[in-house]
């Protein structure tokens, strides 16, 4: 059999290397070397878009690759194409390496310098898990592939400024507009999706946490199909069990859906953890919610400065949402965008619980009245955000601009005066 290897390598003279030792296997086909993490990614995903059956069966790494490092690089690749085999290159061949690499998803490790023996021993041995995969998954291609969707967390500046409320409304939005949409409760300790969308559940989050290779039935099996078209992942009943979700397993899971999903929303709640510090990290768009008020709003500025300091996210890739707005408020959005430092949505959520409570008190967000200005504002704010397309795109944005009549606009000022609340 015939084993197709396509390496990534950032060094023009370990290419060379790397090929002349790779086109001395029997059986090997290997291809022109990637050089870079970039290339790597598009090649596979151009190749994953004509059939599964296209990629190659090995991949390559070496640990002169670049932009990304090798270890972000291998996840990433073990994420997106899970029936490919993936081979380290490097001359750390520590336990801890080792370790790390088969975390990230690699098959195997080769030491440099490199011997032809023990490459091709890697290398056959990763073809070999390769073709096992793809005859379990079978003819259908039943496999994350292709560059995935957009992925978008809402996180609250605290508690009780209606974060899990937005990530539902954005979530149906997406799902009305004609996009497949998953859902994730990553409140991991006190989430309430399945309360707001009247959900009685077996399976959560934690049945995938300990998965090493999450293949797409795995990950079927644990999603709730929802009769508004949402596919939920829902958080654990037992509050405690949520520890057992680290940021490994939700890059893993979070990055499955993308691949299978148009739109994944992912509620984070407002206390911040590995497992939704990780989906906040690799989100396309980070929502950081936070309402009018003095504390809410030192709140956001912990929360954006906490995000700096650890390297989650900048505050210009945030974008902050202002929930229960009022015309009267003697807070603003302007002030708020000063305060926080981040690109503040053009649409606000007005204040209106009463429109809300039926819902609410029902456990049926789904059925809140198309009338009410909080579901209109919400909407409008999803085509703010790019989750809508088509003529719901241009509903949302005659929906926002009805929204904010009345409300104070802004434009975001740089070098403003750092006013505290």
């Amino acid at each position: 059999m015939v084993t197709r290897i396509l390496p990534a390598v950032g060094d023009a003279d370990a290419a060379r290397s790397v090929t002349a030792l790779l086109s001395r296997l029997p059986d090997g086909e290997p291809a022109r070397p990637a050089g870079d993490s970039t290339s790597l990614l598009d090649t596979l995903a151009a190749l994953a878009a004509e059939s599964v059956g296209d990629l190659p069966e090995v991949v390559l790494v070496h640990e002169r690759i670049g932009p990304l490092p090798a270890l972000e690089l291998i996840r990433e690749v073990a994420l997106r194409f899970p029936t490919v085999g993936i081979v380290l290159v490097t001359a750390d061949t520590t336990p801890g390496l080792y370790s790390a690499a088969m975390d990230a998803g690699a098959r195997g490790v080769v030491g440099l310098p490199l011997s032809y023996d023990e490459l091709a021993a890697r290398v056959g041995a990763a073809a070999q898990w390769a073709a096992g995969v793809r005859r379990h998954l079978g003819p259908g291609g039943d496999a994350f592939t292709g560059p995935g969707g957009t992925v978008v967390t809402v996180s609250g500046a605290k508690g009780g400024v209606g974060t899990t409320l937005l990530a539902v409304q954005l979530a149906l939005a997406a799902r009305a507009s004609g996009h497949s949409v998953a859902l994730v409760d990553m409140d991991l300790q006190a989430g309430d999706v399945a309360s707001y969308l009247d959900v009685q559940f077996r399976r959560s989050i934690v049945d995938l946490a300990g998965i090493t290779d999450l293949s797409p039935r795995v990950l079927q099996d644990a999603l709730f199909a929802h009769s508004t078209g949402l596919a939920l992942l829902l958080a654990p009943a037992e509050g405690e069990r949520g520890e057992e979700v680290d940021d490994r397993a939700a890059r893993q899971i979070v990055g499955a859906l993308r691949s299978r999903h148009e739109i994944v929303v992912v509620d984070c709640g407002t206390q911040m953890n590995g497992a939704n510090a990780a989906a906040v990290e690799t989100a396309d768009t980070a929502v950081l919610v936070t309402t009018p008020d003095v504390v809410a709003v030192r709140a956001a500025k912990r929360v954006i400065r906490l995000w700096d300091r650890l390297q989650i996210r900048k505050a210009e890739e945030t974008v902050t949402v202002v929930n229960r707005h009022t015309r009267g408020a003697e807070i603003q959005p302007q002030l708020i965008a000063q305060i926080v430092r981040t690109r503040v949505a053009r649409g606000v959520i007005p204040a209106n619980f009463k429109e809300l409570q039926g819902a609410v008190d029902s456990g049926r967000m789904q059925d809140l009245d198309s009338r009410s200005t909080v579901k209109q504002a919400m909407w409008a704010l999803a085509g703010e955000l790019g989750l809508v397309k088509g003529a719901a795109a241009d509903t949302a944005s005659r929906g926002g601009a009805h929204a904010d009549r009345g409300s104070i606009g802004f434009r975001r000022r740089r070098g403003g005066v750092d006013r505290r609340p």
